[in-house]
């Protein structure tokens, strides 16, 4: 899978709260949350069917789409290429940035050693 545009997570995540949606609903949607008009939300569901990354189904009196990209899948390629890209894969090092920049709860805390860990559980495997 191929990164996502900014544009194209707004449709996806459109369509991972419900799908399969009628054009016209997302295009509701989109207006709503980006003020997107509607010519621009149909060009993104146009060219998103042409890139596969969602499905179109004319046989009923309405398209309605559906996403072909999982939203996990969508997720873990993001954050890799952000890792990559500002933290060159230093898992560590991005860690350290987010702690030194905000205040974490007793319970987050708690969050992260349970995550720790469990890596380290997995690693020994």
């Amino acid at each position: 899978m191929k990164e996502l545009s900014e544009a194209e997570w707004h449709v996806l995540e459109s369509l991972w709260e419900e799908a399969p949606k009628v054009g016209s609903r997302i295009a509701a949607d989109l207006s709503e949350r980006k003020g997107w008009s509607r010519s621009t939300t149909l060009t993104m569901l146009r060219r998103m069917t042409e890139k596969k990354l969602i499905a179109c189904d004319n046989s009923g009196s309405m398209k309605t789409y559906t996403p072909l990209v999982h939203r996990e899948e969508a997720v873990k390629k993001e954050t890799e290429s952000f890792l990559d890209r500002v933290y060159h894969g230093s898992v560590s090092m991005m860690l350290n940035g987010f702690v030194k920049k905000q205040k974490l709860k007793p319970e987050e805390i708690e969050e992260l050693r349970q995550i720790l860990e469990q890596a380290e559980d997995e690693n020994e495997r």
